[in-house]
């Protein structure tokens, strides 16, 4: 009986110290796994910050949040520190306690995000530095003008920008920074885009969806880097990149009405005419009127408009306004390995010209523009990074045999009672095929018909520029604090197809007019 007593006595203690040893050995399995933590992240006004990154503090092991704003992480006791950041908001640091939810609202460091600006070494505080830099709002750049160098006028003190010309695709403006210096090698400043020499077109074409910072140097300080070069001013402008976290979309689309901001009062016909007469006879009372008192009140009668002609050749040629068309979308994103940023812009720009149903092609101005960039960099170590940059432009024109400025400027220096645009057909010219264009000899020659120059012929333009970059940076912080070693590189492809088509215009006069009979 003693002997099934003490069995049954060490049976229970094996499994007694079994127990203890389980529990033992799955206690710091427990300890191990921790548990979850639920949270939102949010700014001040209450709107979710997707991308925000949640660090476990002192580790690498981290999350980010979700388009909403929420994030999951496990942590390992209830000790944790958690460092919540996000690019231009203050960094929260969280214990984690007992909670098993957090809600965390972010500050916005409005104070430092103004200070930074972007010099020629880099970035630098603006409170610390002693050289005359100014910086743009890129939002002052979303404005409903035709490019980007025009949007430039009036935002920045010491900038002198004005326009040439207001045809389409040839309305780049021209600008200064204090004036022109007296070195000689160049009269506009010079811009950098991402770190890399760029044209004023290449400037025009960018979209301002695209970019991060606008900042403008304009002393001596421009020519430490980039020496005469730089005595213009520099003009740095650095496009947006991509931040770890979900995918963001953003889209914007701009319809806009263009039309002359102020257009020149021209002179009526009969108002002409009496002041043609007046001064040739000023000038020379021998020669007499140039025209007779017979035209100029047939005219005002509104006679045969084919022999007294009274023309208003702007409203002719051009109409009151156009519409144009822009819009660009977005995406970026990106994790520990790489971030992105790829956008896709179209515009379309129409000119003022009006066209001649009778012609089968169109000799007004049409521009359709299409811009497309990707902005990807890849994280290869802690200290090394390779950033890409693609940017490629294609662009369609359509527009007159000669240039929209010429025929403005014929249009500035025709007559308005010389002859009309175009003849109707009369018994003998019933069954021509072509137009009657107007005109008149004058000294052995033809005058100028604007509206013959303007619809006689059309030019066909595609244009493609593509240009592909890397910077590959090494910090070398560890053998001297803040020293980076960079490596650059720039191919750009451009190639260009044009096609000019035209006719030549058969010009007609009046040969005899029978004023009884009006043939």
């Amino acid at each position: 009986m003693k002997q099934k007593r003490r069995l049954i006595y060490w049976n229970t203690m094996r499994k007694l110290l079994f127990a203890v040893c389980v529990c033992i050995c799955t206690f710091p399995l427990f300890a191990q796994q921790g548990f979850k933590i639920t949270g939102t992240v949010a700014d001040e006004s209450g709107e979710p910050l997707p991308g925000t990154s949640v660090v476990i503090r002192g580790t690498s092991t981290g999350t980010t949040t979700d388009t909403n704003g929420e994030f999951t992480i496990s942590v390992p006791s209830d000790t944790t520190v958690l460092q919540i950041s996000f690019m231009g908001y203050t960094m929260q640091e969280i214990v984690v306690g007992n909670r098993r939810i957090i809600a965390v609202s972010l500050r916005e460091q409005v104070a430092e995000m103004e200070e930074v600006v972007v010099v020629a070494f880099g970035k630098q505080k603006k409170t610390s530095m002693i050289a005359s830099v100014e910086t743009v709002k890129i939002s002052d750049l979303k404005i409903p003008a035709s490019n980007l160098t025009s949007a430039l006028a009036g935002k920045i003190p010491g900038l002198i920008s004005y326009q040439v010309s207001g045809e389409p695709g040839a309305d780049n403006a021209q600008f200064f920074v204090r004036g022109v210096t007296t070195f000689g090698y160049k009269a506009d400043p010079l811009i950098l885009i991402d770190g890399f020499e760029a044209t004023t077109d290449d400037l025009a074409r960018l979209q301002p969806d695209d970019i991060e910072s606008f900042s403008i140097l304009k002393d001596a300080s421009a020519t430490v880097l980039y020496g005469a070069r730089g005595a213009n001013g520099i003009i740095v402008i650095s496009t947006k990149s991509g931040l770890e976290g979900s995918p963001k979309v953003n889209f914007r689309i701009d319809v806009n009405v263009a039309t002359p901001t102020r257009m020149n009062e021209m002179l009526d016909a009969l108002t002409y005419m009496k002041m043609y007469n007046e001064a040739r006879i000023t000038r020379n009372p021998k020669l007499g009127a140039y025209y007779s008192e017979q035209k100029i009140q047939s005219t005002a009668r509104g006679d045969n408009p084919m022999i007294y002609p009274n023309l208003d050749w702007y409203d002719m040629l051009f109409n009151k306004s156009t519409i144009n068309k822009k819009a660009n979308i977005n995406i970026s994103g990106g994790g520990q390995v790489a971030t992105y940023f790829v956008s896709g812009g179209y515009d379309n720009e129409n000119g003022l010209l009006k066209v001649d149903k009778r012609n089968n092609f169109n000799n007004n101005i049409s521009i359709d523009r299409i811009n497309i960039r990707s902005n990807v960099i890849f994280k290869l170590s802690k200290t090394t990074k390779l950033d890409t940059r693609i940017q490629g432009r294609f662009e369609r024109y359509n527009g007159p045999y000669a240039s929209a400025t010429s025929i403005f400027n014929q249009v500035m220096y025709a007559n308005p009672v010389d002859f009309p645009t175009v003849y109707n057909t009369d018994a003998e010219h019933e069954f021509t095929e072509h137009i009657l264009f107007g005109s008149t000899f004058v000294d052995g020659g033809i005058k100028t018909n604007p509206y013959a120059t303007m619809v006689s012929g059309y030019e066909d333009r595609n244009e493609s520029t593509i240009t592909a970059q890397a910077t590959l940076e090494q910090d070398l912080s560890a053998l001297l604090e803040g020293l980076k070693l960079q490596a650059k590189a720039s191919v750009n492809a451009w190639s260009k197809y044009s096609s000019r088509r035209a006719y030549a215009p058969y010009y007609y006069d009046v040969d005899s007019y029978n004023q009884i009979t009006d043939e």
